[in-house]
């Protein structure tokens, strides 16, 4: 069971899924490890991108994993203490 978790910022239409259950999250284009996805395609922002970041998912539990769409995965602890984009 994931949960739809409305994410724009990306591009207007962003969503995430996330899975309570097994504590993980598909990112797609929002989060990478170290890093946060391009906001300079049309409809991108990055202010409504960290916006979403900080509203939907930095609630999470710290120990959900991230699968993004691109790159290794991470988990949200190790986000939120190091990502250069989130502090």
């Amino acid at each position: 069971n994931f949960k739809i978790l409305f994410t724009p910022g990306h591009a207007p239409g962003h969503i995430c899924l996330y899975n309570k259950e097994n504590n993980l999250l598909v990112g797609g284009d929002l989060i990478f490890q170290g890093s946060i996805g391009r906001t300079d395609l049309p409809g991108g922002s990055q202010k409504i991108l960290i916006q979403s970041i900080n509203t939907k998912i930095f609630p999470l539990p710290n120990e959900t994993q991230i699968f993004c769409g691109h790159g290794p995965s991470t988990n949200l602890g190790y986000e939120k203490e190091t990502n250069p984009f989130l502090l």
